[in-house]
């Protein structure tokens, strides 16, 4: 039984589309453990690609091809599988249902026209199945529904549509309706549901170009099934009505007939909206359109490592046609778009001209070269040493930039230690690597906490990581617990003597300070006064005891954190005419500010950020106790754009946001997201002071 192609043994040549008209993009999505990946694998068996479907207990699925999938017992990531059904192929994209892995449907949706939106009979609609409705309606994807698992003891597909309706809206229409362990259409046939065709069939019209329509039909006139699934397509790349179509991925019933829809009433790249374009330098670039004969516009949808072949893209073709061994130009500028000069240190801006390697087609983890791919189409493209996830290919001598997909924020931080000092030198290009291939990973290297943190999506995203560090790239790594960047400020004004005085033979070190420390407001940085009267620290060496002062304050005077907000007034000294210099005033101007310290006292500040949680109107009691639990203070709340769903705005500290990720997917079942931007910082409470150990 081969791994690479599932259950049975794959079709001998790949798929090959001759234009975009006879294509089909489509990204099946859903909760996990809808089904997704077992319905893909009876799609190709169906569509005769495989012999017989593969399991995902048994890790033979043609999608869940990785190592850390099987370990997991999840997909993780984005997977294609290519199908041909009545000489249209149907580039199937299956995605992780995981919301960890929510930057993976993200991509897919970059890619696909139109998504298939898995729900299970007996699961029905949750909070992570709204969520990612959701992921589908913010960029205007088409959808298509498909109830799985109908052959369950406690399936209820007609219960499931119902909640669909309440959920997405009136437009969720079945077209199939399974009964007695077959499907009944209803556009064609006579099959006794006349309220439920009627209300498809009214559906249908209503998006209509044809104005007479309606009007023949209440007129009483049969209108031609032809028509109305031409119009029905209409309707679904409108994104205005959500076909419903049952499937039983166990026996195969309702596979064929959705194999039918996708190539009668799914819509084809040429009706896709094509993403805006700059030039390198930023300048707005020309329209594109999706035509095999044009200017070649490529971009990178996923990015992978395999151990024989190297790196691997995964390419969507908006215009062009990509040929094998040709020369392209690789961008990768998102700082186009966000106008920061470096956005994400993982992804800096980059542009370079590379030769095209290998051109195929995947099915799951099996690359099968074709000749040839054209606009519209999707390939994998072997060896192309810099791209990374989100870049442009383009024509060598008029390169673009497409516009990115918006990249989700990672907000779950993870510190790691490498656990031997030889896997040093190996973290910093594996963390690069998985960093190219994966946009919803920043890697921070933070010089205040001098640890290596991974900011990642949740808990499961980050054990995928560190599991590919290890298998990938032999860098066996540890969690550590995080560090917050503290502060400290004087809690009142204090004098403090630094007195630098050493003799051991030759020139000797004499220098002594004697300093006033004042608090200032939050914010006020730093202030340095010199007051100094007849001569007692000579001109020359009054910067040498801001520059010890400043040098002490970068260490901390008392707990190892920078000190800030502080005003520092020299008053006197003492000098030697030998033995005075520049370093023995910057040593005793730091001793001086450590004895202030000591005799003024000092508090910690901690960093409080503003943080913007987007949740269920339902759960928003819920949210606002535990933000307040965390010392949090809300700041109110307004209604969201999507309709049920009210965003909470409140101030809350690093310390209490550490593991927020994890915990709110937890207190909102997976149905919340947060953003957070760093507001001041603030007095640490002496209750949590008391329990917070010195660097």
């Amino acid at each position: 039984m081969s791994r690479e192609s599932g259950g049975g043994a794959a079709q001998a040549g790949a798929p090959v589309a001759t234009g975009p008209e006879r294509i089909r993009n489509v990204l099946v999505v859903g909760a996990a453990g809808a089904g997704k990946t077992t319905l893909v694998e009876r799609l190709l068996v169906t569509a005769g690609v495989l012999n017989r479907a593969g399991s995902t207990d048994d890790g033979t699925t043609v999608c869940d091809f990785e190592e850390v999938e099987h370990r997991h017992r999840r997909s993780v990531g984005l997977a294609l599988a290519p199908l041909v059904h009545d000489g249209v192929k149907v580039n199937l994209l299956d995605a992780p249902g995981y919301v960890d892995f929510v930057g993976e449907v993200r991509a897919g949706l970059r890619a696909a026209d139109c998504a298939l939106f898995v729900v299970a009979a007996n699961e029905g609609v949750d909070e992570q199945t709204r969520a990612l409705w959701r992921e589908c309606a913010e960029v205007a994807m088409p959808r298509v529904v498909v109830v799985t698992r109908v052959d369950h003891a406690r399936a209820d597909v007609d219960g499931v549509v119902a909640q669909a309706r309440d959920a997405f809206g009136e437009r969720v229409l079945p077209v199939y309706l399974h009964e007695g362990g077959r499907l009944v259409g209803l556009i064609t046939g006579d099959h006794g549901h006349d309220a439920q065709r009627a209300a498809l069939v009214e559906g249908i019209i209503e998006e209509s170009e044809d104005e007479t329509l309606m009007e023949r039909y209440v007129g009483g006139e049969e209108i031609d099934a032809g028509l109305l699934l031409a119009d029905l397509e209409l309707a679904v790349a409108r994104g205005s009505l959500h076909p419903v179509v049952p499937v039983d991925s166990t026996s195969g019933v309702g596979a064929g007939e959705l194999l039918d829809l996708m190539v009668s009433a799914f819509p084809s790249p040429l009706e896709h909206p094509m993403p805006k374009v700059c030039t390198p330098a930023g300048r707005p670039g020309p329209e594109i359109a999706c035509d095999p004969s044009g200017p070649l516009v490529a971009e990178v949808i996923k990015t992978t490592t395999d151990p024989y072949l190297g790196r691997v893209s995964l390419v969507r073709v908006f215009s062009g046609t990509v040929l094998p061994d040709a020369t392209v130009h690789v961008s990768g500028h998102r700082s186009a778009w966000s106008g920061d000069a470096d956005p994400d240190a993982s992804h800096p801006d980059h542009d370079e001209d590379e030769r095209i390697g290998s051109l195929s087609v995947p099915l799951g983890k099996a690359q099968r070269t074709v000749p040839a791919v054209v606009a519209g189409d999707l390939c994998a493209i072997g060896r192309l040493s810099r791209a990374e996830t989100s870049d442009t290919l383009a024509d060598v001598d008029a390169p673009l930039v497409l516009e990115p997909w918006q990249v989700p924020d990672p907000q779950l931080p993870v510190a790691i230690q490498v656990r031997t000092k030889s896997a040093e030198d190996k973290l910093g290009p594996g963390l690069q690597r998985l960093a190219a291939e994966d946009p919803t990973l920043r890697v921070e290297h933070n010089e205040e906490t001098h640890q290596v943190v991974l900011w990642t999506m949740g808990e499961a995203h980050a054990d995928v990581l560190l599991d590919r560090l290890a298998g990938r790239y032999g860098v066996d790594v540890d969690e550590v617990e995080l560090r917050v960047p503290m502060r400290e400020t004087f809690v009142g004004p204090a004098t403090g003597h630094g007195r630098h005085v050493k003799q051991s033979g030759g020139h000797g070190q004499y220098a002594v300070c004697t300093v006033e420390v004042e608090p200032l407001p939050q914010g006020g940085g730093f202030e340095f006064v010199d007051r100094v009267v007849g001569g007692a620290v000579p001109r020359q060496f009054i910067p040498s005891v801001e520059k010890g002062v400043r040098s002490q304050m970068r260490d901390g005077v008392a707990n190892g954190c920078p000190t800030v907000d502080i005003r520092v007034t020299l008053t006197d000294g003492k000098a030697h005419s030998v033995d005075s210099s520049d370093m023995a005033f910057q040593t005793a101007g730091g001793l001086a500010l450590r004895d202030a310290a000591t005799r003024g006292g000092t508090c910690l500040l901690e960093p409080v950020d503003e943080v913007e949680v987007l949740v269920a109107d339902a759960l928003v009691g819920t949210i606002m106790g535990d933000l307040s639990a965390r010392r949090g203070k809300v700041l109110g709340s307004e209604p969201a754009r999507e309709p049920g769903m009210v965003v909470i705005r409140a101030h809350v500290p690093q310390l209490e946001l550490r593991r927020y990720a994890a915990d709110l997917r937890s207190l909102a079942h997976g149905s919340a997201s947060f953003t957070r931007a760093f507001a001041r910082y603030e007095r640490v409470p002496d209750q949590v002071s008391s329990t917070l150990s010195p660097r």
